[in-house]
């Protein structure tokens, strides 16, 4: 199962301290907008996402159809395939993505722990 570009969203209490301390180890701004209180910030092949005040935990996030430099990718399972393909084994999807759509679409799931999983398809 390919679920694509892996990220992890951190919930952040300020975004500009944050910011400041993960460039000290060497992220970059990749994406985002600080005065919307998101960044998206890359160091090599790992990504990181600051968002202040848009959820409560961690999120672990997938992209499917993107590369870690969020370049389409020519070939990927559509984020509707991957949702049945986990359904049929039995994971609980929270909120689904419609199965009868094209294009951007995401869906959620908690691991056995609750740790949030995203699995958000941008095209």
């Amino acid at each position: 199962m390919e679920l694509g570009a892996f990220s992890i969203s951190l919930s952040v209490k300020d975004i500009n301290k944050s910011k400041l301390f993960y460039e000290s180890l060497g992220f970059q701004i990749f994406g985002g907008e600080i005065k919307q209180n998101w960044l998206i910030m890359k160091n090599n092949n790992c990504i990181i996402g600051l968002f202040q005040g848009m959820f409560e935990k961690n999120i672990l996030t997938f992209n499917p159809g993107w590369d870690e430099n969020a370049k389409n990718l020519d070939s990927f399972t559509d984020i509707r395939d991957l949702q049945k393909q986990l359904k049929a084994k039995g994971i609980n999807i929270l909120s689904e993505a419609d199965e009868t759509s094209e294009g951007p679409a995401s869906f959620t799931l908690e691991d056995p722990d609750g740790n949030p999983i995203l699995i958000h398809q941008h095209r």
